[in-house]
């Protein structure tokens, strides 16, 4: 992993990975057929969108001020295999995707807080792994009760 000399380094790049969030969801959001797939994902980039603001305010204004919460882990990612973006055929697969990309998102930012030596930085990072990890949990619960449920 890249290491980094200042905070501004850290969160360009934080910010960067949001962005590039933001256009993986909009990109499976213009590929579902499905209306309700399209919108799910659609909630999904703007939500990033949310965590790129909130990285763009940080790095403005300096603060970052929230409480954290202990989030569940599911595990199902563990034990789905990797698709890759032209294979997407349908939720199930998109959902499976997500749920990777997620999780990889939560060891970024949490690999980036063990590094970094300011408390505050820590907390920043800390709290954008537990919003991933949020995020993960959501597409866990989505694919047990519309994929799992199913079979």
């Amino acid at each position: 992993m890249k290491k980094f000399e200042t905070t501004a380094e850290i969160l360009d790049f934080a910010i960067n990975s949001e962005q590039q969030a933001i256009d993986f969801y909009t990109k499976l959001a213009e590929k579902a057929t499905n209306p309700i797939v399209k919108q799910a994902f659609m909630e999904y980039a703007q939500e990033e969108v949310g965590h790129k603001a909130k990285l763009l305010k940080i790095k403005e204004e300096g603060i970052f001020d929230e409480a954290s919460e202990n989030v569940p882990d599911l595990k199902l990612s563990d034990y789905i295999l990797k698709t890759l973006p032209d294979e997407i055929n349908d939720y199930a697969d998109a959902l499976k995707l997500a749920m990777h990309r997620e999780k990889a998102a939560f060891k970024l930012y949490t690999n980036i807080a063990n590094q970094v030596d300011s408390p505050e930085l820590k907390k920043i990072f800390f709290k954008l792994a537990e919003e991933e990890a949020k995020h993960k949990l959501r597409f866990e619960l989505e694919y047990d009760e519309f994929v799992l449920t199913e079979n």
